[in-house]
């Protein structure tokens, strides 16, 4: 896992790692050597771990459908 701050470093990791479009999914890509790796942002955790049943279905909801994760999207999807 590749945790990140920013919406800047996930952008930077997932261009610089992501080689297989068609593995990308709710954060996870592939490399060019075949290594799976999840690019998330560092207040998943927290998010996920704090959220009401309401915030966690929503929250979840929401990253289902991305591939690459936009942390306002997120952040949206949690304050509802």
């Amino acid at each position: 896992m590749v945790y990140c701050d920013t919406q800047e470093e996930i952008d930077h990791y997932w261009e610089r790692l992501s080689a297989v479009p068609e593995a990308e999914q709710c954060g996870w890509l592939k490399d060019k050597f075949g290594i799976s790796w999840q690019v998330v942002p560092s207040e998943m955790n927290e998010m996920m771990s704090k959220a009401t049943p309401d915030q966690r279905a929503r929250l979840t909801n929401a990253f289902l459908k991305m591939k690459k994760f936009d942390l306002e999207k997120l952040r949206q999807a949690y304050k509802g």
